[in-house]
């Protein structure tokens, strides 16, 4: 298990976000109405906020992700942050320098927090500890372990057409297997209360744990999506697999897309959300992914007010504390 301590500063504060795993759901409910806040701001037109006036940050990509890079770079934009963006595939990381050295580099240039989004699981823990106290670390995704502003997002969403979790159900459907995303929705939903979470996969893209984290798991669409709330799509992780765990895609989406007869199995009102980038006619059919129970634009834009609040209460409480 994570080490909480970590991610949170003597006061108990956000300093580090690391994982979902290990925060309170006080702490979880403080990023949601934080968030909460700045959509209301920005609906009033008022665009830029001066929070984070002065403050350096670095977005630190060792994986290629344009949604979440952007999201994260509008935020601090937003916040009044300088932003600086690191090609790691041009930098000296790529001609052998290490990890750290290239922390330590970017850290003397007086900089206040890393936006870390890396393959291998850990980076981010591994760079909390090797950092500066003065400095915050975000996790944008390390390896198949957690995706957590990813899965903040998703919450926040939810609570903006379900503010009462306690009686919600809620479908993550797909490749659980290889989903950090996956990983760090369960823990956000479960912190959160949610009344039941179900994963709908097929076995071979199940983790082997899985009942042991208090789900329900259901290789069947029909079963698994009865009275079902809000459903999830996951992004078929193909650069993370190989043909032994799938048959086809074209099987997959008969067995597991999510077509329009088969979000009738779930409740008349039920919303659909994808973490994105979608793999239309896969993982879901246009007609649903276009449609008017589909949350997906609405989670894009939603990530930069939930990515502001987490990137804002960090940055204000790990500097000099």
């Amino acid at each position: 298990m994570m080490n909480q301590n970590l991610q949170l500063n003597n006061e108990g504060h956000l300093k580090h976000f690391l994982t979902i795993e290990g925060l309170s759901a006080k702490i979880l409910n403080e990023i949601l109405d934080t968030a909460e806040s700045f959509v209301s701001m920005s609906q009033q037109q008022v665009q830029k906020f001066p929070l984070l006036r002065g403050k350096t940050i670095v977005n630190l990509f060792f994986e290629n992700s344009t949604r979440t890079r952007s999201t994260f770079e509008l935020a601090a934009t937003r916040l009044s942050a300088d932003i600086l963006n690191v090609d790691i595939a041009t930098s000296a990381t790529s001609k052998g320098e290490s990890l750290l050295d290239t922390i330590n580099t970017l850290e003397a240039m007086h900089v206040d927090m890393f936006v870390v989004r890396h393959p291998l699981s850990g980076a981010a823990h591994f760079i909390a500890q090797h950092t500066s106290p003065h400095i915050s670390i975000i996790n944008a995704g390390d390896g198949q372990h957690a995706h957590p502003t990813q899965a903040m997002l998703d919450v926040f969403t939810i609570r903006q057409h379900h503010p009462d979790f306690s009686q919600l159900k809620v479908a993550i459907v797909g490749d659980i297997l290889h989903s950090r995303v996956a990983r760090s929705q369960i823990q956000a939903l479960n912190t959160l209360g949610v009344k039941e979470v179900r994963l709908i996969a097929p076995k071979t893209l199940l983790p082997a744990h899985v009942e042991s984290l208090g789900i329900r798991a259901y290789h069947d669409m029909k079963q698994g999506l009865d009275d079902i709330d809000v459903i999830i799509m996951l992004r078929l992780q193909k650069e993370r697999m190989n043909s032994a765990f799938l048959a086809s895609e074209s099987e997959y989406f008969k067995c597991f897309g999510l077509t329009e007869e088969k979000l009738k199995l779930a409740k008349k009102d039920a919303l659909v959300m994808h973490p994105g980038p979608i793999n239309r006619g896969v993982e879901i059919a246009s007609s649903v992914a276009d449609g008017n129970k589909s949350l997906i634009l609405k989670q894009v834009s939603n990530g930069i007010a939930v990515r502001m609040a987490i990137m804002s209460m960090a940055i204000q409480v790990g500097v000099g504390k």
